[in-house]
């Protein structure tokens, strides 16, 4: 088996309220749980416009990156596993509601005071408050 790491790209997304644009992943890995939107690279295309272009498809919001916050690796071993390398990235709503599209199966924006309600994995939280200080988006 010749498997490769995929890469990945997440955007913490923030509307001029602070609040954090999550969805709800409509599939494999976590489906059903509560993330930023995010998914893979393509082929000739930067990492930041794929960020922009995974938040778009999935929520149909606008964004502008603002900073690079931190790579993350997912590792799931075995045969049915996956190893993904992501990029996660801050930015911010420049226009759009947000809408379940694409592979997502609910869009919301959601205060960090509500974060508890979502089931946000610790690892996530963390990009989340790197991602808050880098902007200056503290509450």
């Amino acid at each position: 088996m010749n498997r490769r790491p995929l890469i990945g790209v997440g955007a913490v997304v923030f509307n001029e309220k602070n609040e954090v644009l999550l969805i709800r992943r409509g599939k494999e890995p976590h489906y059903g749980r509560w993330m930023v939107p995010g998914g893979t690279l393509e082929w000739g295309e930067s990492l930041e416009a794929a960020a922009a272009r995974e938040v778009r498809e999935e929520t149909g919001v606008e964004i502008r990156i603002d900073a690079f916050v931190e790579i993350v690796e997912a590792i799931t071993p075995g045969d049915g596993g996956f190893h993904f390398v992501i990029m996660d990235y801050a930015a911010t709503a420049m226009s759009g509601t947000p809408v379940a599209a694409s592979d997502a199966l609910d869009a919301a924006w959601i205060d960090p005071d509500d974060f508890a309600d979502y089931d946000l994995a610790d690892e996530l939280l963390g990009v989340i408050a790197k991602a808050r200080r880098i902007t200056g988006r503290l509450a």
